[in-house]
């Protein structure tokens, strides 16, 4: 059983529990939060509270996270493009649709099974039986470059730089629109949308600071191909950002135009280079990805500007 900590700060009293602990976790819905309430798993003075108890400055508040429950995470023979591997960690390039790890309607075929049988069982465990080794994700429609945990050790040192903002994510995706300039800093605070729980929303309500570097690769006719710097790490970051500005990425079915370019099956978006330090040598790593067939052959087929 983990159990986490928050402490409440001024700004933010008067906010409802509920509301106030779904902004602080990126990974968890408010609904998931509600449920954890109801089931007695947070507690204020040591009391169990109310999702609608309003908080106080200097409020601590603990929320107990039960162990997850038992599932048949079973190891399946699914070919990786691994980049690199030690006794440590691995790099993997993601294809297009391959989930990360196992969630409802997704149980098997995922990058957490193909690890758990390339691997044999050698993964952290930190994040629970359903995503071991996994440090950070990517969703389901980009491709790319991820890191994994062997150990606890090197999950833990390389959660770290995650945290500390050293972990170096580079991405290239086109975007619809000609954008006015060729290079930007999107710094726009993200947090859960507040109607649609399941999308996220630039927002100054219960949200985080995210920043986002643009710079142009080309121009087409329509269409922007751009290259991103991560600063921060918020759910859908890029997606939401990018759609912010009025430029959503080419194929996104939730931040994009209700008309979708079907044939992309998702948002084009590549996470092409991570660089970070290696989390028991120290050593620099950085690797890089080449841009998939479906990116080029998108491209491809666009005229140039």
């Amino acid at each position: 059983m983990k159990t986490l900590k928050l402490k409440v700060n001024f700004e933010d009293e008067g906010k409802r529990l509920d509301s106030y602990i779904t902004s602080q976790l990126d990974d968890m819905t408010r609904n998931a939060v509600q449920k954890l309430i109801d089931s007695d798993n947070v507690l204020i003075l040591n009391k169990p509270a109310a999702k609608n108890y309003k908080i106080k400055n200097n409020d601590e508040i603990i929320i107990i996270l039960p162990e997850p429950k038992s599932l048949d995470v079973l190891p399946q023979d699914i070919e990786l493009c691994i980049i690199y591997e030690d006794n440590d960690m691995l790099v993997v390039n993601k294809p297009k649709g391959m989930v990360v790890h196992p969630a409802a309607g997704n149980y098997d075929g995922t990058l957490v099974n193909a690890l758990l049988y390339h691997c044999k069982g050698s993964l952290s465990g930190i994040n629970g039986v359903i995503r071991p080794g996994i440090v950070h994700r990517i969703d389901k429609d980009t491709s790319g470059l991820l890191m994994v945990a062997k150990n606890d050790y090197a999950h833990q040192k390389l959660a770290e730089q995650i945290k500390e903002h050293s972990f170096y994510r580079e991405y290239e995706a086109v975007v619809y629109g000609n954008l006015k300039t060729d290079s930007e800093v999107i710094d726009a605070p993200i947090g859960r949308h507040p109607v649609n729980r399941k999308k996220m929303a630039v927002t100054d309500k219960n949200s985080k600071n995210a920043v986002t570097r643009y710079q142009v690769i080309k121009r087409y006719q329509g269409f922007t191909h751009i290259k991103c710097i991560l600063e921060t790490g918020r759910t859908h970051q890029i997606r939401v950002h990018m759609a912010y500005i009025g430029h959503p990425i080419a194929g996104d079915p939730i931040y994009g135009p209700a008309k979708v370019i079907k044939s992309l099956n998702g948002q084009c978006l590549h996470a092409r280079k991570i660089g970070f330090n290696h989390p028991r040598t120290g050593e620099y790593l950085e690797f890089t990805s080449p841009l998939p067939d479906y990116f080029i052959k998108f491209l491809n087929s666009l005229k140039e500007y």
